[in-house]
Formats: C-alpha cells, sequence, structure tokens
C-alpha cells in the first residue's frame, strides 16, 4: 500500500483492554459454569493468533486450545461474500463450552458461518464468540460478539494479527491506513 501507516490502537493500550476482555470472559463463565469446568478456545487462523495467544493468558479456568481456517477475503480489502472452510477439523465438542476466537467482526458471514456450525454440527454446550475489532458499521448479518475489545469505525485496518494480502499482522498495535 502506498498510503501512510497510522496508529489506532497502541499496543500498551490494546493490551490492557484484552485482559479486561479476560476479566470480562472469566467473568461469564465462572458466573455460569464455574471456573472448574474446562473451555474449549477455538482460533480462527490466521489473523486472530495474536489476539489468541494474548487473550488466553489471562483466562481462568483450564482450557483446550482448536483452530480452524475459514476465508470470506481472498486478497482484497473487501469480503468476497463466500465462506471457504479451509479447515474445519475439530475434535468431539458435543456438550462442551466453546470460544470462538476472532480478529474482527465487519460483516458477520464468516462468523455466523462458524457459530452455526459449532451450534448445529458439533453440537457444543454453549458457544460464545470473542473478537478484537467489533466493526459494526460493515454489519450484514443480524449478528454480535458475544465480548470485543475495541470498537472501530469504517478504516482499513492492520495489525496484531490482521492484514492486508498476508503483510502487517507483526505489527504490535492495530494501524490503519491514511
Amino acid at each position: 500500500m502506498d498510503k501512510e501507516l497510522k496508529i489506532l490502537v497502541d499496543s500498551e493500550k490494546l493490551i490492557a483492554r484484552i485482559k479486561e476482555l479476560a476479566d470480562e470472559i472469566n467473568g461469564y463463565y465462572e458466573k455460569n459454569y464455574g471456573l472448574n469446568e474446562e473451555l474449549t478456545i477455538v482460533c480462527v487462523l490466521k489473523g486472530a493468533v495474536m489476539f489468541f495467544a494474548e487473550l488466553s493468558k489471562y483466562l481462568n479456568m483450564p482450557t483446550c486450545m482448536e483452530f480452524v481456517s475459514l476465508s470470506s477475503y481472498g486478497a482484497g480489502e473487501k469480503s468476497s461474500g463466500k465462506v471457504s472452510a479451509l479447515n474445519l477439523s475439530l475434535p468431539p465438542l458435543e456438550n462442551k463450552n466453546v470460544l470462538v476466537v476472532e480478529d474482527i467482526m465487519d460483516t458477520g458471514l464468516t462468523l455466523k458461518f462458524l457459530l452455526d456450525f459449532m451450534k448445529t454440527k458439533c453440537k457444543a454446550k454453549d458457544v460464545k464468540l470473542a473478537v478484537m475489532c467489533d466493526k459494526k458499521c460493515a454489519r450484514k448479518y443480524d449478528i454480535s460478539p458475544d465480548f470485543y475489545a475495541i470498537d472501530v469505525d469504517d478504516k482499513f485496518i492492520v495489525g496484531f494479527g490482521l492484514d492486508y494480502n498476508e503483510n502487517y499482522r507483526n505489527i504490535p498495535y492495530i494501524g490503519y491506513f491514511e
């Protein structure tokens, strides 16, 4: 990209917010299931991996980590409108608590697909969604995250796992191009 990269959320504020988000998630599971019941956390690759790793450090219950790979973007800045299930290999999740962890929720297409899959095909007991960035202005499906770290407006963002053509994932903050 030929545009200048600006900081939207610096690293310090992002990590602090992720810790707060973990407290919210811990509170939900403690209230509803106690902190001794196992939670399966499912990372949507590749974008959520940094958020997933950071968030999981602060969860207080026993966790089982799993990974899936979906795509609705390809190489562009906008959703293609179709979900490609690149890898949905998961262990049995029937009657388990599942927390899906994603980098960004924009149109809601990918996450609607994945949450429906977890509920109907996997028959998970409780399926919740945690996203790093909630981009409500782009929503096309009636779906909202149960937990989210930050709201973002109509900017194309990168960093902390978010990419543009597979680049910028390693930036330790969330930035945007101006």
